[in-house]
């Protein structure tokens, strides 16, 4: 038997590796973005002076944890992993790359399965390696009780700052003050203009509504540079800073890993300082305030004081779906105006979706109005394009 030996038609094409770096600082501050610039200056070199490198890009988040996946250059520089667009990712450190062991292990097997290695310096771990995911795995856990540490440390210092008084306060987001070279509150005069515009008008009888409207038609921004909104005015209204007192740590950060706030509901302790700067407002006048939003709340049916909405709403349980018979929940939405707009709607058709029903939906200000104190059924119909509602008691019909 003889065997011929074909050779290949096509020559070996070798490929450079197509390699990219991540960095990353969790903050903005001067001393972090010039630490950020040298990562990237670095990397860049690094790859460049390789022959056997082909230079995809440098990835580079600035002031976000490394402990959430929601960065832009991160979700970006993983976009192009998985269009098979990259071969090798170069990073300073398991900690540059994410503080969180269950993000790091599951992000970095997705790259393996996909042949993509990824190469920690300071560790010097490669994920390729035969031993690299135990000790990534080893290592990154030391990176998360880091995150930890610091983050303890850190609300450790907020915690001793609040107990002496010390003011932690964003003012680009504060409207009516400023920050002096000692970090006390000053007034900003054209600022405090639009604050003691919203106490008066409020005062005279205006609703927030009116209010805002107004301030947007006179084209008036917010201190962020946004919309008006009804929840903008009432915040503005409530805030004691108004009147020169602070109440410190109204919200604190249970999970290091997720750094959302949520209330202060009396988990913590929280500081309360009188005559801590320059009022704005007359104590007395933000005293009226306050007794107006409560006296405005309890004419709407809805004033809950200090409780905790057990019952959560005077409407919650009272208002039926016509289509199904489905009790409606109130739902808060975000409109295109950026402010928040309240709905009730068929419950049915939230849980399960228009294939069960094909919903109700009603404005909490249409049904408030409504002075509704028995269980109601909310009959929607369209005619010429809008929106009709008619009501009738529960007991007076058959629901399906």
């Amino acid at each position: 038997m003889r065997v011929k030996i074909l050779e290949p038609t096509l020559k070996n094409i070798s490929r450079k590796n197509r390699v990219c770096a991540y960095a990353r600082v969790s903050t903005d501050n001067y001393e972090q973005g010039e630490s950020l610039e040298n990562q990237i200056t670095y990397h860049g070199n690094l790859i460049a002076a390789n022959p056997e490198y082909e230079l995809v890009g440098v990835f580079a988040d600035k002031g976000i944890s490394g402990t959430t996946e929601n960065r832009p250059q991160f979700q970006k520089m993983l976009g192009l992993c998985r269009e098979r667009k990259i071969d090798l990712i170069i990073t300073k450190s398991i900690s540059r790359f994410a503080r969180n062991t269950t993000i790091v292990l599951r992000i970095v097997r997705e790259l393996k399965e996909l042949g993509i290695e990824v190469i920690f310096e300071k560790e010097n771990i490669s994920t390729l390696s035969k031993d690299g995911e135990f000790m990534l795995s080893v290592l990154s856990s030391f990176a998360e009780e880091e995150s930890r540490s610091i983050s303890e440390n850190t609300k450790w210092r907020v915690r001793k700052k609040f107990e002496t008084g010390q003011l932690i306060i964003n003012t680009n987001r504060f409207l009516g003050y400023d920050k002096n070279e000692y970090g006390e509150l000053v007034i900003n005069p054209a600022e405090a203009k639009i604050v003691e515009r919203i106490y008066s008008e409020y005062l005279s009888g205006k609703g927030t509504f009116t209010i805002a409207k107004q301030l947007a038609v006179d084209n008036i921004p917010t201190v962020a540079g946004g919309k008006w909104c009804e929840s903008t005015i009432l915040g503005i209204l409530k805030n004691e800073k108004y009147m020169g007192n602070v109440l410190l740590q109204k919200y604190y950060i249970p999970n290091h890993l997720k750094k959302s706030t949520v209330l202060n509901k009396g988990e913590l302790n929280s500081y309360y300082i009188e005559e801590n700067h320059s009022p704005i407002i007359p104590k007395e006048v933000w005293n009226k305030a306050q007794i107006e939003i409560v006296k405005r709340a309890r004419e709407k049916g809805n004033y809950q004081g200090n409780m905790k909405y057990q019952n959560r709403y005077p409407l919650t349980g009272m208002l039926y779906c016509s289509k199904c018979g489905a009790v409606l929940r109130r739902r808060t939405w975000n409109s295109k105006a950026d402010c928040r707009k309240i709905v009730w709607q068929c419950s049915n058709y939230i849980r399960n979706g228009k294939t069960a029903c094909s919903g109700t939906i009603l404005d909490d200000g249409s049904a408030s109005r409504l002075n509704i104190h028995e269980p109601t059924i909310v009959k929607e119909t369209i005619k010429n394009g809008k929106k009709h509602y008619s009501y009738s008691g529960k007991s007076k019909q058959t629901t399906a």
